[in-house]
């Protein structure tokens, strides 16, 4: 049996782990959510409860994506399939559209004829509390991803402001599950505050205005992502970090003297290298190509790097190597 056999088992490994968890915790949320919604009627319940059915329909979505994903290129798709998360990701993007949308109506109704009954408001804060603590972990576990996708060190809060800095450099589905639960677990708080000020206090318009205001930022999230994922499918160039990670394995080699051309193109989670390289004068073709596979060689051992096309030119005396700008 060929060991490097492709199969559903090998691809659901490596597929995102962010997203598949996130995908089942937010399944179980929705449920809970639902049974209280139908037992109180709060709106604020309606609204989260819908966020958490999109958030589970977007990440099992993204999820069987980022598997799709990892498949090998094959003499028809050469470079491989890691656009296929974006498009994936795009999917997810209506489905948050259509969920913000139905969540206004609902706050829309709710200002014009405002719940009035608070009994059972308990049932609503013991799962509001049990959401937040579950979106929360979900978050914060899409942060530590985020973290690792950028190989940046952070602890404690400054994972937050550390992740925030780098989410665009995470893959498309962790940036995905990185600015939902971000969204939950803030639209979570803000219900919360409604429903207890609307079961403890006279202001019952707070309910209808909490639906709209987590609408407006499912609407955020969905901008957000389909901008992020719209430019993943055009084709974008890695960020000035990625080049200069490149750049620096390229010119650890004593013999490379300048980087005539350099193009690195992000798909997915992966990055296509393609450049020419200038050696020192004098050598011989079979010298220069050895040096040529020894660089492709440290490149391709990077797990981020899919693929590398180099091409080797003597050295003109000229610096070409000008690096990219943030």
């Amino acid at each position: 049996m060929n060991d490097n056999r492709e199969t559903l088992g090998s691809l659901i490994k490596k597929g995102n782990k962010s997203s598949g968890s996130a995908a089942i915790g937010n399944t179980c949320i929705a449920v809970v959510k639902g049974v209280a919604f139908a037992i109180t009627g709060s709106g604020s319940m309606f609204a989260t409860m819908m966020h958490s059915i999109a958030d589970a329909v977007n990440q099992m979505f993204v999820f069987t994506g980022s598997v799709l994903a990892e498949k090998r290129p094959t003499r028809r798709f050469p470079d491989g399939f890691g656009r296929v998360i974006n498009l994936f990701c795009m999917v997810a993007v209506i489905v948050v559209t259509i969920m913000a949308y139905e969540t206004m109506l609902e706050g829309w109704h709710l200002l014009q004829h405002p719940n009035t009954e608070s009994s059972g408001y308990w049932i609503n804060v013991l799962v509001l509390v049990l959401s937040i603590g579950t979106d929360g972990f979900v978050w914060v576990k899409a942060m530590n991803e985020v973290l690792h996708d950028a190989r940046v060190e952070a602890k404690g809060f400054g994972k937050f402001t550390a992740s925030l800095r780098n989410v665009k450099r995470a893959a498309p589905p962790t940036r995905l599950v990185f600015y939902e639960d971000m969204v939950a677990t803030s639209g979570g708080l803000l219900a919360l505050i409604a429903v207890l000020v609307t079961a403890l206090t006279d202001f019952k318009l707070l309910d209808g205005v909490s639906s709209i205001l987590i609408s407006f930022m499912m609407v955020g999230v969905a901008f957000r992502v389909g901008y992020d994922n719209m430019v993943g499918l055009i084709g974008v160039a890695a960020p000035p970090e990625i080049e200069e990670r490149v750049s620096k394995i390229i010119f650890d080699e004593p013999l490379v003297t300048d980087i005539y051309q350099l193009r690195i193109l992000q798909e997915g989670r992966y990055y296509h290298v393609e450049g020419l390289i200038e050696l020192k004068r004098g050598m011989t073709l079979a010298d220069a190509d050895d040096i040529k596979f020894k660089v492709r060689d440290k490149l391709l051992a990077d797990p981020y790097i899919s693929d590398v096309t180099l091409g080797i030119l003597e050295d003109n005396g000229v610096p070409n190597w000008v690096p990219q700008q943030e």
